[in-house]
């Protein structure tokens, strides 16, 4: 499968199932663009040897006379040396399997099941309780659907017990102080660090500490604590002030933004600018959301990443199928000023703009995604477990609790098999090994499957993973000059 786009002056050709990325000029681009043209109807021409993926890994060549034509249509537009030098390139990068190259990864997953999964992450919900008001909440304020609690020590302690005993020869853990707000049970969180420390010589295992905080309570003795004890932080922030006070309020309805931002710069540059990001929601309400990135960006936080919100359309806020135009342009737009920024020696990472194009995750990482339900799970304040955060109160997917461990292996089993080659709309998509399927939740909340997709959360990764590899070619063509 072969993708072709134009972004912000570059021309790009990424071929799908190599990864290979090639950046040409309008004579090779037009060509291919008729080639691939010419393939498709050398397909549809033969039903019998079509290939499952249509003419994306078809091994047929054009016919002399599908050649020759393909040649006089693009003679109309540049010098004929010009376009027989172009589909020279065409082909001697088809030959080394650097454009429609076959896809070998549709065999792979038919194994999955069968694939021995060790849990390697937890998602502790430290606390059900929060203390801002944030409108777009997914967990109704901390609560998830259905009571404020706090986590006790003791569930604490078995969570990483259960980690630690079905993590096989698995090394590295993570485990992510979350909530609601999880500084509002400090010092369990503590506790619980210090009880990881502990297990790590006698089972030979190496805990990776992360905290996710509003930064409502944080202070220095939390900072401190954090920059010796956490791998990671993210600080919850949605850029300008309007935007963030009118979707992230207090209780009581006053400013979160001058409470949290002093905290927020003063830890970021304690951490010295990097293990940490700003973390940001957009709406409807603020769709020029490349302003807030920017904002974070010269307010001098070089780790930042606003996402788009997820909500039902019966919500004021929710991103809408209308608002994707928009919501692109800003995603060129801030694509350029990044390359702009870097060139001028100001700049900084945006999480969704960041790919791997030499290697990137493994072959399940690619085609399964983030683990939920297998390799990750996310425990209740009394201990339940659920495939991640989002699913907390889906009581259809409680898989089991701390104590007696995963019940309900038929869950985890339906989240083996979620994979890009099980959802029908991923099949024929060209980021589908960079966003491996999409959010399961998502798809979850809005079609009551996992193996469906968002579809507004497809086009904007498609989008994301466009401005990506443009900004790698920008960057590339500047080392090189």
């Amino acid at each position: 499968m072969v993708h072709q786009y134009r972004n912000n002056g570059y021309n790009i050709v990424l071929d799908v199932c190599s990864g290979s990325v090639h950046v040409v000029d309008d004579v090779v681009y037009d060509v291919l663009s008729g080639y691939c043209k010419a393939y498709e109807n050398v397909c549809e021409a033969d039903e019998d040897s079509r290939c499952a993926d249509g003419c994306s890994s078809c091994p047929k060549e054009l016919s002399a006379s599908a050649r020759d034509a393909l040649i006089a249509k693009c003679s109309e537009t540049y010098p004929r040396e010009d376009v027989l030098e172009a589909l020279e390139e065409i082909e001697e990068l088809k030959a080394e399997g650097l454009l429609f190259a076959e896809d070998e990864y549709k065999d792979y997953i038919i194994d999955f099941k069968k694939r021995k999964t060790v849990v390697k992450a937890l998602c502790l919900h430290i606390a059900h309780d929060c203390n801002l008001g944030c409108r777009y909440c997914f967990a109704e304020e901390g609560e998830y659907h259905g009571k404020k609690a706090l986590m006790s020590l003791e569930v604490g302690k078995k969570a990483l017990d259960f980690l630690v005993a079905n993590s096989g020869n698995r090394r590295n853990l993570e485990v992510d102080f979350f909530g609601g707000e999880p500084t509002m049970n400090w010092d369990v969180v503590k506790e619980l660090v210090r009880y990881g420390r502990s297990l790590e010589a006698g089972y030979d295992k190496n805990f990776r500490f992360t905290l996710t905080t509003n930064g409502i309570l944080l202070d220095d003795e939390m900072m401190e604590f954090a920059n010796k004890e956490m791998a990671n932080v993210v600080l919850s922030i949605d850029g300008r002030k309007e935007v963030n006070d009118y979707m992230r309020p207090t209780r009581n309805g006053k400013s979160s933004y001058d409470i949290i931002l002093p905290k927020f710069k003063k830890f970021a540059e304690l951490r010295e600018q990097t293990n940490y990001y700003v973390r940001g929601t957009f709406t409807h309400h603020n769709l020029d959301f490349s302003k807030d990135v920017l904002h974070l960006a010269d307010l001098g936080f070089q780790q930042i990443s606003v996402e788009p919100v997820v909500a039902g359309p019966e919500e004021d806020y929710a991103i809408r199928e209308e608002d994707l135009k928009k919501l692109k342009q800003e995603y060129d737009a801030l694509a350029a000023e990044m390359v702009r920024r870097h060139k001028a020696g100001e700049a900084f990472n945006f999480f969704h703009f960041m790919i791997d194009l030499n290697q990137g995750p493994c072959v399940a990482k690619r085609l399964s995604g983030c683990g939920s339900g297998t390799e990750y799970l996310a425990v209740t304040p009394w201990g339940d477990l659920y495939p991640c955060h989002q699913f907390v109160g889906e009581e259809d997917y409680l898989m089991g609790n701390v104590f007696d461990g995963i019940v309900r292996t038929d869950v985890r089993d339906e989240f083996k098999l979620c994979n890009v080659y099980a959802k029908d709309k991923c099949r024929d998509c060209f980021a589908r090994f960079y966003c491996s399927g999409g959010c399961a939740a998502n798809a979850y909340k809005f079609h009551g499957n996992i193996n469906d997709t968002y579809e507004v959360g497809c086009e904007l990764e498609r989008k994301r993973v466009e401005c990506a590899i443009m900004i790698k070619a920008a960057l590339a063509e500047e080392k090189e000059s």
